[in-house]
């Protein structure tokens, strides 16, 4: 469906009046932050950053650049997020490719990578003689375990998914980020394709965590156009959280670390799960004082260093 108030054809149109346009349009059709998607698909159309559509706000577009834009208008108006339109989503200071087959990278995600990293640089301190070992389990896009390879260059880092498409766009991910020689994919549900005593130092995951009974809350956008398996859907919205816990608890050397981002209202659920065998259990809000991340270290015991990525799979890496 096209914008209601699209200029005729013919009638020159510059980067405000676009702007105005896209803008109302999108109000009307109850997009949220209608100005931020109406900029960044003009941003988009252009090839231009944001500056320089309110430097040069006369600048006349082309008739087929203005019937470009607005067919990503309408395209957005449909309630589709503006990161499958674009194709490119911002996490952590690197962009990323993203694609239906995976869950956009959201800023609140940044906090567990902020969690990981100060676990991994305090443990690096203590010049253990080896590479640390890391793995984020639903890597999706791949945001958490590049952004930890960027920061990390002398880690270990596996990434795990259920779903081949996710592992493909994270793959190609890691080679535009120059880091395809840092991180192994591996297909897995969780980690059931880990063997124990993997020996990680780190385990950590956004996982699926709505619940079936809190679709009707889901934005529209994540709901009718995000994958399922990414976000949830199936049963209790915290009941992932057991058997990862568990499996982590396989995996990890002792005194390693788990950390897992959690929805709305789940932090003291989540951590309650975590039961016997963990110790130092801690709650990490977002900005907005919401919790957001529980981490928690497993029980120092002695044990021999296993190898650092299981000796064999049931799902290929790919």
């Amino acid at each position: 469906m096209a914008p209601r108030h699209v200029p005729s054809a013919g009638i020159p149109l510059n980067l405000r009046q676009a702007l105005r346009t896209a803008i109302a349009d999108l109000q009307r059709r109850d997009v949220p932050s209608a100005s931020l998607a109406a900029e960044l698909l003009l941003m988009h159309v252009l090839g231009r950053d944001r500056a320089y559509l309110y430097t040069n706000p006369e600048v006349e577009l082309a008739p087929e650049t203005a019937k470009r834009y607005f067919a990503l208008v309408a395209e957005r108006a449909t309630g589709k997020p503006t990161q499958y339109i674009t194709g490119h989503q911002e996490f952590w200071g690197l962009d990323f490719e993203v694609t239906p087959d995976v869950l956009i990278p959201r800023p609140e995600t940044e906090h567990l990578v902020e969690a990981a990293l100060e676990f991994a640089r305090a443990d690096s301190r203590e010049k253990r003689g080896r590479l640390q070992r890391i793995v984020d389990v639903g890597t999706g896009s791949g945001c958490i375990a590049l952004a930890l390879a960027s920061e990390l260059p002398d880690a270990l880092i596996c990434a795990t998914d259920i779903s081949r498409p996710a592992l493909e766009v994270a793959r190609h991910n890691a080679r535009r980020l120059g880091l395809g020689d840092r991180v192994r994919f591996v297909q897995s549900d969780l980690l059931s394709c880990m063997g124990a005593g993997a020996d990680f130092d780190l385990v950590l995951s956004n996982p699926p965590y709505v619940g079936a009974d809190e679709l009707d809350r889901v934005q529209r956008e994540v709901r009718e156009f995000e994958p399922r398996v990414a976000w949830g859907g199936v049963g209790r919205g915290d009941a992932i959280y057991e058997k990862l816990f568990a499996q982590a608890r396989d995996v990890l050397r002792p005194g390693g670390h788990v950390a897992v981002e959690v929805g709305y209202s789940q932090a003291e659920s989540v951590r309650k799960m975590l039961g016997t065998g963990w110790v130092g259990v801690g709650v990490r809000p977002d900005l907005a004082g919401i919790p957001r991340v529980v981490t928690a270290q497993k029980s120092s015991q002695s044990s021999d260093l296993g190898p650092p990525w299981p000796a064999s799979t049931r799902n290929p890496s790919i």
